[in-house]
C-alpha cells in the first residue's frame, strides 16, 4: 500500500476497549467487545491486521471488563507490532471520556484513536494516516449517536450528541475514529483534566471535542467513510448486520502480533511480559 509522507504518517495507535458492552449482551457476558467474531475473525484481530498493513509500530490499549481475556488473546498473538496495555479501574462508574484520559501518559507522539466496536475495510484507514482527521460516513437509517457537522473546506464545525436536529447536507455520522498531532493531543489532555477533575466522567470524549471545536482550541478535517465498508457494533442486531455487510468487503489474511510491556493505572509502571513475549452508559469504552 501506498504510504503518507514519512515525516507525517502516524505510527500509534490507541484503543479504547475499557467498556462492559451491555448492549451486546449476552453475547458480552462472558468477554470484553473486542473478542466478538465477525465472520469468524474477533474485532481484536481484524483491527490489528488493519494496523500492520499500513505500517504501525505501536498499539496501547485501555482494557477494563474482562482485561485478563483481551490481555491473554494479544499475548497470544506474533509479530512485530509493540502492544502495551493501560488499565482504567475504574470502568463500570465512567464512560470513555475516563478511559481517554487514563491514556493521557501513555501517549505522547501523534496517533490514531479507534474504538473496539469498528470493523472496516483496511483501505479506509489511508486518509487516517495523517494527523488532526476524524472518520464520518453518510447517515444510514441504522446510525445514531454523535453526528458532526462539515463546512465546504471539510472541517468539522460543531458536534451534537443527538444528530437528528443536525440531519441535513452537510452532516455525517462519526465513525468513532480520529486522528491527533502532538500538540492538539496536548489541549485534548488539558481539556479532559478539567472534565475529570470536575467529576465529569460518566459522558463520552466527544463532548470535550465538540467544546474545543467550537471554542477554536482544536480542528479536525473530515476523511468521508463509504457506508457500505464499515460497521459499529453495539447490539446482537448489529453484529448480524456487520456480518453481512463486511461479508461484501474484500478480506485479507490477519497479522499476528507479540505484547511486549504493559501500563497499569493509575502509576503508569511498565512490567515486561512473561518469557520475554515481546452508548451513554457507566463503563463505556
Amino acid at each position: 500500500m501506498k504510504f503518507a509522507k514519512e515525516e507525517t504518517r502516524i505510527t500509534t495507535a490507541l484503543l479504547l476497549a475499557a467498556g462492559t458492552g451491555s448492549r451486546l449482551q449476552p453475547i458480552t457476558d462472558d468477554a470484553p467487545k473486542c473478542l466478538t467474531k465477525v465472520n469468524g475473525k474477533t474485532i481484536l484481530e481484524q483491527l490489528l491486521a488493519n494496523l500492520c498493513k499500513w505500517g504501525f509500530k505501536r498499539l496501547v490499549v485501555v482494557v477494563g471488563h474482562y482485561e485478563r481475556h483481551i490481555v491473554e488473546s494479544l499475548a497470544s498473538l506474533t509479530h512485530g507490532l509493540t502492544i502495551e496495555i493501560v488499565t482504567n479501574a475504574k470502568y463500570r462508574t465512567t464512560n470513555n471520556i475516563y478511559s481517554l484520559w487514563a491514556a493521557r501518559k501513555a501517549i505522547q507522539e501523534p496517533f490514531l484513536l479507534i474504538e473496539s466496536d469498528l470493523v472496516f475495510d483496511v483501505a479506509l484507514l489511508k486518509d487516517m494516516l495523517q494527523p488532526d482527521k476524524i472518520a464520518v460516513s453518510n447517515i444510514l437509517p441504522w446510525m445514531n449517536g454523535t453526528m458532526v457537522a462539515v463546512d465546504h473546506s471539510q472541517r468539522v464545525t460543531r458536534f451534537h450528541a443527538d444528530g437528528h436536529s443536525l440531519r441535513q447536507e452537510s452532516t455525517y455520522k462519526t465513525v468513532n475514529m480520529y486522528s491527533f498531532s502532538r500538540s492538539s493531543w496536548r489541549r485534548v489532555v488539558r481539556r479532559l483534566e478539567e472534565h475529570v477533575s470536575a467529576g465529569k466522567v460518566n459522558t463520552y470524549y466527544e463532548t470535550v471535542l465538540g467544546e474545543m471545536v467550537v471554542d477554536g482550541s482544536l480542528a479536525l478535517r473530515a476523511v468521508f467513510f463509504d457506508d457500505a465498508r464499515w460497521y459499529e457494533i453495539d447490539t446482537p442486531e448489529d453484529l448480524h448486520q456487520a456480518e453481512r455487510t463486511m461479508l461484501r468487503v474484500r478480506r485479507e489474511p490477519v497479522a499476528r502480533l507479540k505484547v511486549q510491556r504493559f501500563f497499569s493505572e493509575p502509576d503508569f509502571r511498565r512490567v515486561p511480559r512473561a518469557a520475554g513475549r515481546e452508548k451513554t452508559t457507566p463503563g463505556g469504552l
